[in-house]
């Protein structure tokens, strides 16, 4: 079988290494240059409930993973305590009024009078007891309004919109106030961080949409850039017990690109498709929005 040409041959081989280097060309712009990243996460914030009140819990309303909406109740902690707190301070109010009601009648009596009937000095120590009962009468009403708040607060609402999870607490624990005692999921704060590469970042500007691919989900999530971590630890650098700086003396020849948070608002989540923080998310880095 005769041969092809001498110059069909050395134009198939051109042709052939022209591609070569064509597409090893986008592949080298694709895995080193093009912004995009397999290391990317779901995140989201996560509030710490705790009552603001101590007492025993007497009722958990809502069970693990359940979804809440802000202002639903999540647990209740008991209220007798506070319902007598309440009792003792409207009582004290209500003494405290008689008490500023007689001083205040009194002193205006004597102001009504002649300053030969009343001497100047007596005048003026009704006008300081009627002034004291006032005072007391507004402190005991902040006394009031803080018990009725004590009252309302012992149940304890959701402050977002959110998931119930890793919940471990039951009735008959006791809650001190401050303490956490239930985490809750914000709902409306799922964002993706994804770790650039710092040889990526020139690339990578905020506005710029996002393709996001979760791993295990076929769906594509859509998203836009929001901003760049503007620090990241230095593990290079550490504090000394005479707060020198403690400089590693070993310098490594292999240096790694370092990897810098990019925070991604996810602007539409597919029907069907439910987040999870801590999830892993391919992100592509597209064209960015035209103004």
């Amino acid at each position: 079988m005769q041969s092809a040409p001498l110059p069909v041959r050395v134009a198939i081989t051109a042709i052939v290494l022209f591609f070569a280097v064509f597409a090893g060309y986008h592949l080298w712009s694709y895995y080193m240059s093009d912004p995009w990243t397999r290391d990317g996460r779901v995140s989201a914030d996560v509030v710490q409930v705790a009552p603001d009140v101590s007492g025993l819990v007497v009722q958990v309303s809502v069970v693990d993973n359940q979804y809440v909406q802000a202002g639903d109740p999540l647990f209740t902690i008991d209220v007798e305590r506070f319902r007598l707190a309440l009792d003792e301070a409207t009582a004290n109010a209500d003494s405290r009024k008689t008490q500023m009601d007689q001083l205040e009648r009194d002193a205006a009596r004597k102001r009504g009078l002649r300053d030969n009937a009343v001497s100047a000095a007596a005048r003026e120590q009704a006008n300081t007891g009627a002034a004291a009962a006032a005072a007391a009468y507004r402190e005991a009403l902040a006394a009031l309004a803080v018990a009725k708040l004590d009252l309302e607060r012992t149940t304890v609402r959701a402050p977002v919109n959110g998931f119930v999870t890793n919940l471990k607490l039951r009735r008959g624990d006791y809650g001190h106030t401050g303490t956490p005692l239930l985490a809750l999921v914000d709902a409306d704060s799922f964002h993706i961080n994804g770790y650039f590469e710092e040889t990526k970042l020139p690339r990578i500007h905020d506005g710029d949409q996002v393709s996001i691919h979760l791993m295990g989900v076929g769906k594509t999530l859509a998203g836009h850039v929001v901003g760049v971590a503007s620090a990241i630890a230095d593990r290079e650098l550490a504090s000394s017990d005479n707060l020198l700086a403690n400089v590693n003396p070993t310098f490594s020849w292999v240096r790694l690109a370092q990897r810098i948070p990019v925070r991604i608002v996810i602007d539409k989540v597919p029907e069907g498709v439910r987040l999870a923080a801590g999830q892993t998310a391919t992100v592509t880095v597209l064209s960015a929005v035209k103004s």
